[in-house]
């Protein structure tokens, strides 16, 4: 299978600039790259605004910090990153019951995601729900014990659940366990440090390490936010580990953001080879034909792939 041109989307601390020229091979073909989101055809750029959230929320702005993020939901609704963020800065304004809102979407769209689950258990003690409370701290032992400490993310869960326990009070006849209040170290890392996490995500991808790479594009979307090139690789992985609803939901999000994202469009083309759905691949195929007027390296991967009726490399 022919590697794929990559172009790194990097975090400014206002916004998005690209390092061009950066070439990484990549399994699967197509390309993970794209425009910057300022060339988005959308009236704002979630991603800008989910920086201006973050920036307010490290200054305690937290109504405008709510506002920005609000902005981010309505423009990316599905979005997990976005409403978790959305819940930090309600809680942090007092707005427990509008916290916990914000954490059950984050979670609905993400139950992988182990901060959202740490912060709806500890919204749900502070109102008083402990059963709920105590459901959430049970989804997260339970995501331990399959991890079994041998997963990239074994550390967080242990602190997430250590907090949740704390919070809650001791099990009768336990030792208390140590408060952990400081927040997880995705959640509000700077740009600079998704941009790594990006790299990061790409080269674990090469490797076929594809669970170590979900937790990079985690970091890397709670650093940036909803880019389109991190969405894109997200579907991308989960299609590798076979999930193809959630590669789909991943592909969809990036191309509500950047309709001409020509990453998400030759992998969502794929997708719908590998699901059958010929017409629907042709469809994608066009898409591309149309927005590279001299030919372009994503229409021609997916091209083989629709020849080819799957991956031409298998």
């Amino acid at each position: 299978m022919q590697g794929a041109r990559l172009i790194i989307v990097l975090g400014a601390a206002a916004g998005i600039m690209l390092a061009p020229g950066l070439a990484l091979a990549m399994g699967g073909g197509g390309s993970g790259g794209g425009e910057t989101p300022g060339m988005s055809p959308q009236q704002y750029d979630p991603v800008l605004e989910y920086q201006r959230g973050k920036a307010a929320l490290d200054a305690g702005q937290y109504k405008e910090a709510a506002d920005a993020f609000e902005d981010v939901t309505e423009a990316t609704p599905k979005a997990a990153s976005a409403w978790y963020m959305l819940g930090l800065a309600r809680s942090g304004g007092g707005d427990i019951k509008g916290a916990e809102h914000a954490y059950e979407r984050s979670v609905k769209l993400d139950d992988t995601s182990i901060d959202a689950h740490r912060e709806l258990a500890l919204s749900l003690i502070k109102l008083k729900q402990t059963d709920k409370a105590n459901a959430e701290l049970a989804a997260l032992k339970a995501k331990a014990a399959s991890c079994a400490d041998s997963c990239p993310d074994a550390a967080d869960l242990k602190a997430a659940i250590d907090a949740v326990q704390s919070a809650l009070g001791p099990a009768p006849g336990a030792a208390p366990s140590a408060a952990n209040d400081a927040p997880s170290s995705l959640s509000l890392a700077a740009p600079q440090t998704g941009d790594g996490a990006y790299v990061r995500a790409v080269s674990l991808i090469n490797e076929h390490r594809y669970n170590e790479a979900l937790v990079s594009l985690d970091a890397a979307e709670a650093a940036i936010g909803p880019h389109p090139d991190i969405l894109t690789y997200k579907g991308f992985v989960w299609r590798k580990l076979g999930v193809l609803a959630k590669a789909e939901d991943y592909y969809r999000q990036a191309l509500a953001i950047d309709p001409n994202h020509r990453g998400a469009t030759e992998y969502y083309g794929e997708l719908k080879v590998l699901k059958g759905d010929m017409a629907g691949a042709k469809a994608m195929l066009a898409r591309l034909d149309a927005a590279c007027a001299f030919g372009c390296a994503e229409a021609e991967e997916l091209r083989r792939w629709i020849d080819h009726g799957g991956d031409p490399a298998s």
